[in-house]
């Protein structure tokens, strides 16, 4: 995958949690044996994409798709199995936690549950001054007190708030706070890990146009991770749909809501409600969503779709690009048969 250019590159990256428990846990008898088995979660399974300076990549899809843990597994939080997450042009997934601190600065997370990030015994002043202090070891207390001003102006809370704790605020407030800890050491690139899902509709619109704002105003290049198929539309530059711990398929925001090529996306468009619209149009999909512990062979997506063949239950699909730019991994647009 070519990196010129890109701000961020993650290439075949692979993450899976091993859940097996304790030995006894894992003993099982099969054929009149004692066999050890172990149990595996597959989180995520060769994800490549990139994301150039100061564009919005959404993220989309079901629960337990993998969202949470490709931000996670970018930030350094969970180390992958294996893979490459690159920086610009520097590899980052294999540094030690000391040469990762110069990239901590650069690349921060705004988290969907404010109340469980924030530290409930820490004033606003506090949550907001420790990451100054900690990455400029010799920065005056006078200017950090006029940061954390600042940065609080610019995110709608009153700075003479700074010395409430986190219970004082609403959840709209704590997000702001939240972003605000995100802003306060300047950095390059942010992962929103669904900030707005738990708030209601007014205020996510409030959360959104404060994201976009401190985007034109300091060039920040965002990865937004969302279930929420509106929010993508209305803040992405691209979005990558993901099912099961892979990229079904990526595209330019508008091409992907005026032309859906793959079948779970699809689906996924039609199920967002419209005002006249006929309920033909919506596709339901049959069966479960399998588990990631057990994946299914070929594509994961197979047992689901109604375009499946038996080169789909056979061969996992690779992402591949399309005249129009967009990627898709589907034998189905492959053959032009979808």
């Amino acid at each position: 995958m070519e990196r010129t250019n890109s701000l961020l590159t993650v290439k075949n990256l692979v993450k899976h949690f091993d859940i097996s428990g304790g030995l006894l846990d894992q003993l099982a008898i099969e054929e009149r044996r004692i066999v050890r088995k172990r149990t595996t979660v597959k989180a995520l399974n060769d994800v490549s994409f990139s994301i150039k300076p100061q564009e919005t990549l959404g993220v989309v899809g079901e629960s337990g798709c993998g969202k949470s843990t490709l931000a996670r597994a970018i930030l350094g939080l969970y180390p992958p199995n294996s893979g490459e997450i690159y920086y610009q042009d520097k590899r980052i997934d294999n540094l030690t936690s000391q040469k990762m601190l110069p990239f901590r600065k650069k690349m921060q997370m705004i988290f969907q549950d404010p109340y469980a990030s924030l530290n409930p015994r820490m004033t606003v002043k506090r949550t907001l001054e420790e990451p100054v202090v900690f990455h400029n070891k010799s920065i005056r207390s006078q200017e950090v007190e006029d940061k954390v001003a600042q940065v609080m102006q610019q995110v709608g809370v009153d700075p003479k708030w700074a010395g409430r704790y986190p219970h004082e605020f609403s959840g709209g407030q704590r997000q702001r706070i939240s972003i605000a800890r995100a802003l306060m050491v300047d950095p390059e690139f942010i992962v929103a890990d669904e900030p707005v899902s738990a708030l209601d509709v007014s205020i996510q619109a409030q959360i959104l146009n404060l994201l976009m704002e401190a985007q034109e105003k300091r060039g920040l290049t965002y990865l937004f991770i969302t279930h929420d198929l509106s929010v993508v539309e209305h803040i992405s530059t691209r979005v990558a749909v993901m099912y099961l711990g892979t990229i079904c398929e990526l595209a330019t925001t508008k091409e992907l809501y005026e032309s859906p090529r793959h079948p779970y996306t699809q689906a996924l468009l039609s199920a967002i409600p419209e005002l006249g619209r006929q309920k033909a149009k919506h596709i339901k999909l049959k069966g479960e969503v399998p588990t990631p512990i057990e994946l299914p062979s070929g594509c994961v997506f197979h047992g689901r779709c109604h375009y499946v063949n038996e080169r789909c239950i056979r061969e996992t699909p690779r992402l591949i690009r399309l005249d129009s730019g967009t990627q898709v991994a589907c034998h189905g647009v492959e053959e032009n048969r979808i």
